[in-house]
């Protein structure tokens, strides 16, 4: 068997040693919407889903949960190729690749070809660390991943959505967005950056956009780490512990701790507002982020298998190719 079969056959391996979760999809478990969502109703360190297969006690669920995502990983790795594959081989078909989303397909045209997850958190819910996890067993080659701070003048001169644009992920490739657009509903509230007539138009504006990217090719995972004011004060003590950590860590993080209610409201409302039959929001209690990982490599999966993936067929003769490789 050659290294690339061997490594097809470990894929197919670690597909089938996935368990699934327990009692329904992780997007069934975690999606909200459809109402007022009530945040607090919600546990931080619950683990919807999680099998009894996993063994008791957090260090042994801890150990499992990663076991899994390590397997989960090879799947995901897999169907991004895929993704990537086809639409390398439609390029190489006079299909356009490289454009944006808005650019390249038509509403209604078929099949997603990206998948953009998004991740929302208060700081220090774990953000980085899911990327790092679970985007990260992904290739490289296909992924986009993009942060998003505070605007610059001339991207507050072209309209909240603008910068967003220009960061959505190419055709075939998997997009991760450490922050997004949701920031204007959230900071911008919050702060006061905006009138409340501006950020209040901003939900509409954010259903309207969501509509043309699923309608154009985008696949949309929404996600919401969701953690406890404790585990955040945890979390901040650890990286003003640690020196290697400092350069997480901004005065200005506990100014927004603060005013923790003021957010968790903000984050309501926008789950409540922006969670469509298109593009609905999950919410992943990450208090636990063996969970928290475990979660959006789920998520992740069902997502990919919506999309029913394979690879392209040759568009050339194979026989013919290998007779020429032989020389004869």
């Amino acid at each position: 068997m050659s290294g690339f079969d061997g490594a097809r056959s470990a894929a197919g391996r670690a597909v089938r040693d996935v368990v699934p979760p327990h009692g329904a999809t992780m997007r069934e478990l975690l999606r909200v919407g459809g109402g007022a969502v009530d945040l607090a109703a919600i546990d931080p360190r619950s683990t919807p889903g999680l099998p009894p297969v996993a063994a008791e006690g957090d260090g042994g669920r801890k150990a499992w949960a990663r076991e899994q995502v390590r397997l989960l990983g090879a799947a995901l790795g897999r169907q991004q190729e895929m993704l990537y594959a086809g639409a390398q081989a439609a390029a190489g078909r006079g299909a356009p690749a490289g454009a944006t989303a808005t650019a390249d397909a038509a509403p209604g045209r078929g099949r997603p070809d990206r998948v953009l997850l998004v991740l929302q958190a208060m700081d220090c819910g774990g953000k980085d660390g899911t990327i790092r996890r679970v985007a990260g067993a992904m290739n490289p080659l296909g992924l986009h991943i993009r942060s998003f701070g505070p605007p610059t003048p001339r991207e507050r001169r072209r309209g909240f959505l603008w910068r967003i644009r220009r960061a959505l992920p190419p055709s075939g490739y998997v997009g991760v967005f450490n922050r997004s657009h949701y920031e204007d509903v959230l900071i911008a509230r919050v702060e006061s950056l905006v009138s409340e007539a501006t950020w209040r138009a901003r939900y509409d504006q954010i259903n309207a956009f969501e509509r043309e990217l699923t309608g154009s090719g985008v696949r949309l995972l929404k996600v919401m780490l969701h953690i406890s004011y404790a585990e955040q004060g945890e979390r901040l003590l650890a990286r003003l512990t640690d020196p290697t950590k400092h350069w997480k860590y901004h005065p200005s993080d506990l100014d927004s701790r603060a005013r923790w209610g003021d957010y968790q409201a903000a984050y309501a409302e926008a789950l409540s507002r922006c969670g469509t039959d298109a593009a609905p929001w999950h919410v992943v209690p990450a208090d636990r982020k063996w969970y928290r990982d475990w979660a959006v490599a789920h998520l992740l999966r069902e997502t990919f298998d919506d999309l029913d993936l394979g690879y392209p067929p040759a568009d050339f003769d194979v026989a013919a190719e290998r007779r020429r490789l032989r020389g004869g």
